[in-house]
């Protein structure tokens, strides 16, 4: 059974930094790219970064790019999505997701139609 685990969100103030993790099991982490998106109430999921099983290539939203940092460690099976900068639009609960297919890259990482796989989610809140 395929899993996402995320962990280590929380409440920061503007200007403030969290480091987000999501543990993987149940398939071969290292063969499949991986992404975070984010959602806030009454609006679609949003792309916020994704990287290629062929690390370190890396997408990420222009809304982010600069402030956020996606990373992978495969012998943990651990993705990660260090934010910085965070500002009260950045509230929102973070996903991350799987990629439906093995040994694939590419741009179309950014559509959530890629992943197959979703973890739970977990809270971000960016105080002003």
């Amino acid at each position: 059974q395929v899993q996402l685990v995320e962990s280590g969100g929380g409440l920061v103030q503007a200007g403030g930094s969290l480091r987000l993790s999501c543990a993987a099991s149940g398939r071969a982490f290292e063969k499949y790219s991986m992404g975070w998106f984010r959602q806030v109430p009454g609006k679609e999921r949003e792309f916020v970064a994704a990287i290629s099983y062929i690390s370190p290539i890396t997408y990420y939203a222009d809304s982010v790019k600069g402030r956020f940092t996606i990373s992978r460690d495969n012998a943990k099976a651990t993705l990660y999505l260090q934010m910085n900068s965070l500002n009260p639009e950045d509230t929102a609960v973070y996903y991350c997701a799987q990629s439906g297919k093995a040994n694939h890259g590419g741009s179309y990482l950014r559509s959530s139609d890629e992943y197959d796989v979703w973890g739970q989610g977990t809270q971000v809140t960016v105080s002003s």
